[in-house]
């Protein structure tokens, strides 16, 4: 991340790639790819799983987790060149399609048990082929969906409202789900770690003082693959957060501390961001204005221990543990 280019900089807090990239979305026939790491076992009724993002940094956390519970999971990529990443994950299986083709997702859900669902962050039309979706899964035989959304998704705001629509068919389909409203993702400062650490510049489009709950996605990722693999979160709604509501300036703080050199905090001008960011501005806005608050109750007690803070994260990150 580099100063010549804010619109790369300013991320929104769900999510982990740039805003401002657009990323080609050509329909591909769906394959499958058999290659396994492990011989399946066990797992229960709900242990052939499909999930989707299997090999990106946020959604790919859900693997290795489902994995150790003994899940045959067939991750849904893009691309083939995103096989092995998924592998690597902990995917027994491969199924290579596009959200955006029906077909290739109904293939993907054929003989599967349960899904897992995270929208890509430059889904078109995201809320209505997440609906879709559902539709699909129920259609296939699929008994269980677990949904990573987003907190509080009755914001107007870009990439809250989305997510409602597909919350709702989840619950009137009559699957048996798990709905996941993650606080903004601690996962975010790896993208900007370089422009800490050589920059010394933590900076983002709001202001420096609201405060925003956070989450480790690693934890958001044990909660998956409960939900997807047991049944004590069967027909929940949950707000996963950890425990600290800090503002930019208290995170600089930290950061300096944890790298051994000053961090500045700094607010990115929305106006300087050009027409890329326009759809951000409402979102931008809110956040200058109210933060975005969350409670750790919840992610405490299913996890059965305290969720993992930011200092920790940070210094997993500077000692490339992830």
């Amino acid at each position: 991340m580099v100063a010549r280019d804010p619109v790369r900089r300013c991320r929104h807090p769900q999510d982990h790639r740039a805003w401002g990239t657009t990323i080609p979305r050509p329909v591909r026939v769906l394959r499958l790819d058999h290659r396994c790491r492990r011989t399946p076992h066990g797992g229960g009724t709900m242990s052939k799983i499909l999930a989707f993002g299997a090999s990106g940094p946020i959604a790919g956390l859900v693997l290795p987790e489902l994995a150790r519970r003994g899940a045959h999971v067939r991750a849904f990529v893009r691309r083939p060149d995103q096989r092995d990443p998924a592998l690597a994950h902990g995917a027994s299986e491969v199924a290579v399609g596009d959200l955006a083709d029906a077909s290739s997702v109904a293939d993907a859900l054929t003989g599967m048990h349960a899904v897992f669902y995270i929208a890509p962050v430059d889904l078109p039309d995201q809320a209505a082929i997440g609906q879709r979706l559902v539709a699909q899964a129920v259609h296939a035989g699929v008994t269980r969906f677990v949904f990573s959304s987003v907190i509080h998704p009755v914001l107007s705001l870009p990439n809250h409202a989305a997510k409602a629509p597909v919350e709702q068919a989840m619950i009137n389909s009559g699957l048996e789900f798990a709905i996941l409203h993650p606080g903004v993702l601690y996962q975010n400062f790896a993208a900007a770690w370089r422009e800490i650490t050589e920059r010394r510049i933590l900076a983002e489009p709001w202001s420096n003082e609201t405060r925003h709950s956070r989450v480790d996605y690693r934890d958001v990722a044990e909660v998956a693959a409960i939900a997807l693999t047991e049944d004590r979160l069967i027909n929940g709604t949950f707000e996963l957060c950890a425990e600290a509501k800090l503002n930019r300036r208290e995170i600089a703080a930290m950061l300096a501390d944890v790298t051994g050199h000053e961090v500045e905090a700094r607010r990115i001008d929305p106006a300087t961001l050009g027409p890329r960011a326009n759809a951000l501005r409402p979102m931008f806005e809110h956040y200058d204005r109210h933060g975005l608050h969350g409670n750790a109750l919840t992610l405490r007690a299913i996890l059965g221990r305290e969720p993992r803070g930011l200092r920790a994260y940070f210094e997993d990150l500077a000692n490339g543990r992830c």
